[in-house]
C-alpha cells in the first residue's frame, strides 16, 4: 500500500511539474483557440522582434531595444471592443489597425510609404528631415506636426494629439522610463531597434512590424517577397563576377575613422555585392573607430571609397581640403569615389536614410553596377552617385 501511496504520489508530482502555469498557461491557451482571425506574416531575417498570432491578438515582443543592456518589451495588438487577455500584464496594448502615427526617425516614414500609408503619420520628431514630396505637404497643411524627440520630445503636445502608438528610435542610452508621461497617459510607446540588426534584409524586415500595427500583412508579405527574391537574385549575379575589388568606407573626422564592423550590415552590403571589405573579419557590429594610421595602409590601395562626403555638396576637391592625404589614395587617383547624397531634395534631406531600409535590393543594384559596372547594362545609379570634382 506504501509503495502504491508513493507512486500516486510521485505521479501527482510529474503532473504538476509538466502543466504550464500563470502566464505560460494562458498563452498556450490563446493557442489552442481557434486560427487567427488576421492574415499572419513570418520574421525570417530580423532577430530585433517577433510577431506571435493569437485569434484575439498579436503579441509583439522587441528583443533587446536598448542593445545589450535592454529587457524585451512586448505589446498586444488587438482591435477596438476586444477583450484584453489576461496574460502579459507588463505588455502594452495598441489598437489596431493604428490611424494615427507620431515617429520620431525619417525612416519611419520610409516604412509607411512602403504599406502606401503615409497618410496615418500625424507627427514627427523632426520636421526638418522630410524628403517625401507627400508628408512634406501635409507638413505644410498642417496635418503632420512636429513633436520633438530623446530628451526634448514635447509630452504635453503629444498627449494633446493622442496618436493611436508613438514609434521611437531604440538606442542604448534610453530607458522607456523617458515616456512615463505618455504611458501614464494611455499612449503606448513602441520601439523600432532596426538598427541592431546585421543584414539589409533583416533591417528591412522590420517593415513587417509596421505592418503588423496597419493590419497589412499580405501587403507586406506580397511586397517585401518581391523585395527578398530581388536581393538574392542581385546578390547571386555578383557572386558570378571574375574579380573582387576592395572597398574603403567612411571618412576620418577628427580623431577616429568609423569603418563598418565585419558583422555590420554595410560589410554586409558590400560581401553581397562581390567586394573585398578589409575588416570583413572582424567580428563586432556597428563601427569600428580607428586611427587615420591604422585605415592609411589599406585605402592606399583599395579600388573604391565609398560612404564618402556627407554633405551633398561635398567634392573630390572638398573631401581633399580636409586632408592632403587623401591624395594619396588609389580611388582618389582613379577617381572612384562615391557617396550616398544622389537623392537629397532642396531642404536637405537624403531619401537614403529615409527608403533605403526598405530598398536593399535598389542599395544593393547600385554597390554592384559601382564595383562590377558590366554586370547590369544600362542601369543608372539610385541612391548613390560618383563624387564631381
Amino acid at each position: 500500500m506504501l509503495r502504491i501511496i508513493s507512486l500516486l504520489f510521485l505521479a501527482g508530482l510529474l503532473v504538476q511539474g509538466c502543466a504550464p502555469s500563470g502566464e505560460g498557461q494562458q498563452e498556450q491557451s490563446a493557442a489552442a483557440d481557434t486560427s487567427t482571425q488576421f492574415v499572419t506574416t513570418d520574421i525570417h531575417h530580423a532577430r530585433g522582434f517577433t510577431i506571435r498570432y493569437f485569434r484575439d491578438f498579436k503579441l509583439v515582443s522587441i528583443i533587446n531595444p536598448f542593445g545589450a543592456n535592454g529587457d524585451t518589451i512586448q505589446y498586444i495588438l488587438q482591435k477596438a471592443g476586444a477583450a484584453v487577455p489576461k496574460s502579459y500584464p507588463k505588455a502594452q496594448r495598441i489598437t489596431i489597425p493604428v490611424k494615427s502615427l507620431a515617429a520620431m526617425s525619417s525612416m519611419h516614414i520610409g516604412l509607411l510609404h512602403f504599406l502606401d500609408a503615409e497618410d496615418v503619420l500625424t507627427g514627427l520628431g523632426s520636421l526638418q528631415y522630410v524628403f517625401s514630396p507627400y508628408v512634406i505637404d501635409r507638413i505644410k497643411g498642417g496635418k503632420v506636426v512636429g513633436v520633438g524627440r530623446d530628451q526634448g520630445l514635447n509630452d504635453e503636445k503629444v498627449v494633446e494629439m493622442q496618436p493611436d502608438v508613438v514609434m521611437t528610435v531604440g538606442n542604448p542610452g534610453g530607458k522607456m522610463d523617458h515616456y512615463k508621461v505618455l504611458r501614464e497617459a494611455g499612449i503606448p510607446v513602441l520601439i523600432n531597434s532596426e538598427w541592431v540588426e546585421q543584414t539589409p534584409l533583416a533591417r528591412a524586415e522590420w517593415v513587417k512590424l509596421m505592418a503588423a500595427l496597419l493590419d497589412k500583412e499580405q501587403l507586406v508579405n506580397e511586397k517585401f517577397a518581391k523585395v527578398e527574391s530581388e536581393y538574392q537574385r542581385l546578390t547571386a549575379l555578383a557572386a558570378n563576377a571574375a574579380k573582387k575589388p576592395t572597398v574603403l568606407s567612411g571618412l576620418n573626422t577628427k580623431d577616429a575613422w568609423f569603418v563598418p564592423s565585419g558583422n555590420s550590415y554595410m560589410a554586409r552590403f558590400f560581401a553581397d555585392a562581390g567586394a573585398d571589405y578589409p575588416w570583413q573579419t572582424t567580428q563586432s557590429t556597428g563601427s569600428l573607430p580607428l586611427h587615420f594610421e591604422a585605415v592609411y595602409p589599406k585605402a592606399l590601395t583599395a579600388d573604391y571609397w565609398l560612404n564618402v562626403g556627407f554633405d551633398p555638396a561635398d567634392s573630390r576637391k572638398s573631401i581633399l581640403a580636409q586632408d592632403s592625404r587623401y591624395a594619396d589614395f588609389n580611388a582618389f587617383k582613379n577617381r572612384q569615389m562615391y557617396s550616398y547624397n544622389n537623392r537629397v531634395n532642396a531642404l536637405g534631406s537624403n531619401d537614403f536614410f529615409e527608403s533605403g531600409s526598405v530598398n536593399p535590393h535598389i542599395v544593393l543594384a547600385d554597390l554592384i553596377h559601382i564595383f562590377h559596372p558590366g554586370l547590369q547594362p544600362g542601369y543608372q545609379l539610385y541612391y548613390y552617385k560618383r563624387l564631381p570634382e
